[in-house]
């Protein structure tokens, strides 16, 4: 089975919410899709150790925004690999309430519709949830955030809990077609065959920025640490990204 064949399936991104109690919950999807016109029904798919998951089955509603293309990474940063049991992740953004009291995330957003939940199914690792939109509406006509672009432009990798998660060692042992091969290749920018090992890095998720003159005391690195010399399991300090989720500046 050829792994990378799943990239070749087209997805949005969204910020998926829920309120509980008074508090909210929300994280990061990239499965949600349409799947009946009357009445009108999105269906969600959410990895069941997702702090929001039984959130939402509990509270019996969710939201769902569309995020615009070019997003503010933050979102994408505290709501896609941090979790609501470490922070605030409404703390520093724009919400608004419609018919099911679901907080309706509209930052960085196209569109968001307003759903109860009426119907669960476990499929695995993930549940399938779908709920009948009771509101919606159009925020901007800026295009949507579409997970290849998010993909392409952030050389990003899944979350570990999406439900389109394959391991980077499986995609590492496949080849590409030679024509996205050399695509690739012409796209890299040539580096100084001299340059050191002192480079800085900044994660593509948060832009947060390792300098190894510095390294990162929150971490435990002392400075003079080459990026090359981090451990394998090091975290960006503020979005919890893996080292796979940084570029060389």
């Amino acid at each position: 089975m050829k792994y990378k064949a799943f990239h070749r399936l087209s997805y949005g991104l969204y910020l998926i919410a829920t309120e509980l109690e008074g508090k909210k919950y929300g994280y990061i999807g990239n499965t949600a899709f349409q799947v009946t016109s009357s009445p009108s029904q999105i269906a969600i798919s959410s990895h069941k150790k997702n702090n929001s998951t039984d959130k939402i089955i509990n509270s019996k509603k969710f939201s769902l925004s569309v995020l615009k293309k070019e997003v503010n990474t933050t979102l994408i940063g505290e709501f896609g690999f941090m979790s609501s049991t470490d922070i605030d992740k409404f703390r520093n953004i724009e919400t608004k309430t419609s018919k099911t009291g679901a907080p309706i995330v509209t930052d960085s957003c196209v569109a968001w519709f307003d759903c109860k939940v009426v119907t669960t199914v476990d499929v695995g690792s993930h549940m399938l949830i779908i709920g009948e939109v009771v509101d919606s509406d159009v925020l901007s006509g800026e295009e949507p955030l579409t997970y290849a672009y998010y993909r392409e432009k952030y050389k990003m990798l899944s979350p570990k809990n999406s439900p389109t998660y394959v391991e980077r060692d499986r995609l590492d042992k496949e080849e590409e077609p030679k024509a996205e091969i050399q695509e690739e290749r012409e796209k890299q920018p040539e580096k100084d065959s001299g340059s050191d090992n002192m480079s800085t890095f900044t994660c593509t998720i948060c832009g947060f920025r390792y300098d190894p003159e510095e390294g990162d005391p929150t971490m435990g690195i002392p400075p003079g640490t080459p990026f090359e010399d981090l451990p394998d399991d090091y975290k960006c300090p503020i979005c919890n990204a893996s080292k796979d989720y940084f570029r060389e500046d």
